[in-house]
């Protein structure tokens, strides 16, 4: 159950504060910071040019993409833990969407930044951690089906709503609809090329990048 400290009629200032504090640590780009530190170039000239984990890996460096994938995780879980301890759990629902969006739209990029999965599962396992871990599971069940990342993703954000609603936690219904939403958005790409079988499957580029 979520139960808030902070009275509704002296929240709004909170509310403010929630928001902007979860959207700044957001919108922090690791993954251009990391490959830049480690001699990698700008990653935005690289493959799809996204700023997230996967797309790193396209450096050829796993290291970088792994921190990569802790570090945008690790942001959307702080934003949430953080925010909880400090004013409550609605709160922390805020920071945790506020994070999600900055990653997706940061400020510092033009608005241009991840697609936000990584972040998605960061403040899942931190708003729930049941449900984070069955959407951690059902990503890595689908990939190692159909060796699609694109593709485990969408069915995993498709899925973290009716998770959410099988353990009654009806606060975070609505927003985690929000995030499937916005992830199906910036993977209409690779939707696409699912649908024309075009996308590439998970260890196909690094296999060419052998044979080249």
């Amino acid at each position: 159950m979520f139960i808030d400290p902070i009275s509704i009629e002296y929240s709004a200032p909170y509310y403010a504060a929630a928001i902007i504090f979860g959207y700044l640590l957001g919108s922090i780009p690791f993954g251009l910071l990391f490959t830049k530190m480690a001699g990698l170039g700008d990653i935005r000239n690289v493959g799809s040019g996204n700023i997230g984990a996967t797309n790193v890996l396209r450096t050829g460096n796993r290291w970088v993409a792994l921190a990569t994938l802790i570090a945008d995780g690790g942001k959307g879980a702080a934003a949430v833990l953080i925010a909880r301890y400090f004013a409550g759990d609605t709160m922390a629902v805020l920071a945790g969407t506020a994070a999600f969006v900055g990653h997706i739209f940061p400020v510092w990029l033009r608005f241009q930044g991840g697609k936000g999965v990584a972040t998605f599962l960061g403040l899942t396992l931190a708003l729930s951690f049941p449900i984070g871990l069955a959407a951690c599971a059902t990503w890595l069940l689908t990939a190692a089906i159909f060796r699609f990342s694109s593709l485990a993703a969408l069915v995993a954000a498709a899925l973290a709503p009716v998770y959410f609603w099988l353990d009654d936690q009806w606060l975070v219904i609505p927003f985690s609809v929000f995030f499937a939403v916005l992830i199906f958005i910036r993977h209409k790409d690779n939707i696409r090329r699912l649908l024309a079988g075009e996308e590439p499957r998970i260890g196909a580029a690094k296999k060419q990048a052998g044979e080249g």
